[in-house]
């Protein structure tokens, strides 16, 4: 173990400083919610947030507003019942059951092979890091791009990755058509931010970008619209206009992965057709919903 630098002699920025507060904030917390859990019987699972923040160098900051957890099936009901408690006021709980569009390994498999994280004497539960890079780089996906800041998570975590990273387990636990979702967003993180891939078995693939894909992030990251839900916009006819022609052609890349599609498909029309028909029902129940409140 490397000795202590004495206290006198470390020299730290404002950001380095923030950087540890924010990080030692979200500890607090993610210890308060698991100690919660853990009293109802409920082992949870904590993606996002500081289970990637610490893959950040100590000079990077890695903010999150809400915490996300992640629970088995069956726990989701008590779970939700103890979210909307008053012991988890302040706590900021985004639930999940289980990891549903996110990845396709099995919750049991993800669970098995999750590790216990060691904060201040106590643990949380996070994803072994092949499957918290997945779930990460699929729900970027899932918003269509549109967060360049969250590219650095997918940076961080293959650049500061452990000596024994399971590349086979990472890449082919899954289907041939999200792994190459994979090594897409992998090379996008080596062309944007200039991520080294020559120690890794991708760098030939993740440097094969479809042109759409760069196109549409290029395109995705000049936009200073930021995608809302819609019924969140009903109270601002202004808002709700933008964030409709945002919406009008749909963002292929959401597109695409809504409906399990390839990168290397011809066209994104089909995918963008068939997500738009997947996603109007819910979104106009919801609507529909909140009016019927008014």
């Amino acid at each position: 173990m490397v000795d202590a630098v004495p206290a006198q002699k470390v020299k730290l920025t404002d950001e380095a400083r923030w950087s540890l507060l924010q990080i030692k904030a979200q500890e607090i917390r993610a210890l308060q919610a698991f100690s919660l859990f853990r009293r109802h019987g409920i082992e949870p699972i904590l993606i996002k947030g500081l289970a990637v923040a610490r893959f950040y160098p100590p000079s990077r900051s890695r903010a999150s507003v809400d915490m996300d957890i992640a629970v088995s099936k069956s726990d989701f009901a008590s779970a939700y019942q103890i979210c909307n408690s008053g012991a988890a006021a302040g706590l900021a709980l985004d639930l999940h059951e289980e990891l549903r569009h996110l990845d396709t390994l099995e919750w049991d498999d993800l669970f098995e092979n999750s590790r216990l994280l060691d904060v201040d004497g106590d643990t949380i539960r996070v994803l072994r890091p092949e499957d918290h890079l997945r779930v990460l780089i699929v729900h970027w996906l899932t918003d269509g791009g549109g967060g360049k800041d969250r590219l650095w998570d997918v940076y961080y975590m293959i650049a500061n990755r452990p000596v024994d990273f399971d590349w086979d387990r990472f890449l082919n636990s899954v289907s041939a058509t999200r792994r190459r979702w994979l090594t897409c967003t992998i090379g996008l993180a080596s062309r944007h931010l200039g991520l080294n891939l020559d120690d890794t078995p991708i760098k030939d693939e993740a440097a094969d970008l479809p042109a759409w894909f760069i196109k549409a992030i290029d395109r995705e990251w000049a936009s200073d619209i930021t995608l809302r839900p819609l019924h969140h916009c009903l109270n601002d006819p202004g808002m709700l206009l933008k964030q409709i022609r945002k919406r009008v052609p749909p963002n292929p890349i959401w597109a695409t992965v809504d409906m399990e599609g390839s990168f290397d498909a011809r066209t994104r029309v089909f995918y963008q057709i068939g997500s738009v028909i997947k996603r109007s029902f819910p979104s106009f129940r919801r609507i529909l919903g909140i009016l019927m409140q008014r």
